[in-house]
């Protein structure tokens, strides 16, 4: 049989028995079957109707671009919404067996596949259905891998806000627990930043900080006298007691430029209220 007239009448023939292939589908895909809605609310993914679709473009074996395309939009899609991989994969491979399950049926009821079709027909379905799986994954990874990027810098962005309060002078807020990783963004960001801002003086205020590790502390007086090489000032405010008693058993001083104030209120108004 021409190989276009058998593709042609294998989707006549799934389109007719459509809704016994859907009921097929949702049994071969128990743990799937049960999230159906819930991927439909959070990510607006129909994946009844995106198995019909992913099927026309399998059996159409010259709709490689389409495919490709496809693929790329499901993945993606999945990406951006967090979705489980593993439900991907087992509703895939559903796909996979409810369509060799029909072409069986297909064979039985309607008319004999010969055996240089049928070997054609698997070459093609499986290899549709792997050149897809294949760009679905990539695409998953690529656009996550950038997302998680994106958003890492976001992070990065808010874990050090350096905010302006007049053309020269800045406070740098710090809250929460400040490990080794994020005193390597503020030591990037604050140098950055003086430079780019022309900052004159750097108000760091302390008080928010949850936890800070000895090894923390040594960067922290590293990071003050690179912005003290660059010509600004660093103003500390509202250091805690478990934190000073590290310093004095360490030996760790500020240098004589560098002014300490218990509060962040004490600073402003030494230095905005004239």
């Amino acid at each position: 049989m021409d190989e276009a007239l058998l593709d042609h009448k294998l989707k006549e023939y799934l389109q007719a028995n459509k809704q016994n292939f859907e009921e097929y589908l949702l049994n071969q895909a128990v743990n799937v079957r049960e999230k159906i809605d819930d991927i439909l609310k959070v990510g607006d993914i129909d994946l009844i109707n995106n198995a019909h679709n992913l099927i026309h473009l399998i059996i159409d074996g010259n709709e490689q671009d389409k495919l490709s395309a496809f693929s790329r939009q499901e993945g993606i899609a999945w990406a951006t919404f967090s979705l489980t991989l593993s439900f991907k994969l087992e509703w895939i491979q559903a796909i996979r067996r409810t369509m060799w399950a029909f072409i069986q049926k297909y064979n039985n009821e309607v008319q004999l596949i010969a055996i240089d079709d049928f070997f054609e027909l698997e070459k093609q379905i499986n290899n549709q259905i792997d050149y897809f799986l294949n760009e679905f994954f990539i695409n998953y990874s690529t656009y996550k891998d950038a997302l998680i990027s994106s958003q890492r810098k976001e992070v990065e962005a808010l874990s050090v806000p350096i905010i302006p309060i007049t053309p020269t002078i800045c406070i740098l807020p710090l809250i929460g627990s400040v490990d080794t990783y994020r005193t390597n963004i503020m030591e990037g960001k604050i140098l950055n930043e003086i430079g780019r801002l022309h900052i004159q003086t750097l108000i760091m205020d302390l008080s928010g900080i949850s936890k800070m590790e000895i090894e923390v502390i040594d960067h922290l007086m590293k990071i003050i006298y690179g912005t003290s090489m660059m010509g600004c000032d660093t103003v500390i405010t509202g250091l805690r007691p478990d934190v000073v008693r590290q310093m004095i058993q360490l030996g760790i001083k500020f240098d004589q430029e560098t002014k300490t104030y218990a509060t962040l209120q004490q600073a402003l108004n030494q230095y905005l209220i004239k």
